[in-house]
């Protein structure tokens, strides 16, 4: 059994792949089979396993949901941290805080384009912190 932690740097909204970061800590334990459990321990991000390969498949996601949930919307409350905040949360809500990957012979069993990513929902500058457990 191991913990870890990545912090990722995110630049406002949208899909940030790790999948590399999460390989690399994964085969740094030497463990031959198990689960990599992820978490996210923010309110206002979430974690995605996605395609990895054509960016258009991201970006159409991306605009979906924004059109989905968007922002000013005049029914929400909680609005005191910006127009991107209670829309942020209700995208959380509709996506996931954790996931839970395979491992076997020191390798996530990871799909050939599937691939881990950040979702940042705000337009938030600074990083995010994603727990690893193994």
């Amino acid at each position: 059994m191991a913990i870890g932690e990545i912090a990722i740097r995110v630049s406002g909204q949208g899909l940030q792949e790790f999948t590399s970061q999460v390989a690399d800590w994964v085969s740094r334990l030497n463990v031959g089979e198990g689960l990599c459990t992820l978490f996210i321990q923010h309110t206002s991000a979430s974690l995605l396993i996605q395609e990895n390969a054509d960016p258009s498949a991201r970006r159409d996601l991306e605009q979906w949901f924004n059109r989905l949930v968007p922002e000013d919307d005049r029914l929400y409350t909680h609005t005191i941290e910006g127009p991107d905040d209670m829309p942020a949360h209700i995208k959380v809500a509709l996506t996931a805080t954790s996931l839970s990957i395979p491992v076997q012979n020191g390798r996530l069993m990871l799909g050939t384009w599937q691939g881990i990513y950040l979702w940042e929902h705000r337009h938030h500058h600074g990083e995010r912190r994603v727990i690893l457990h193994i």
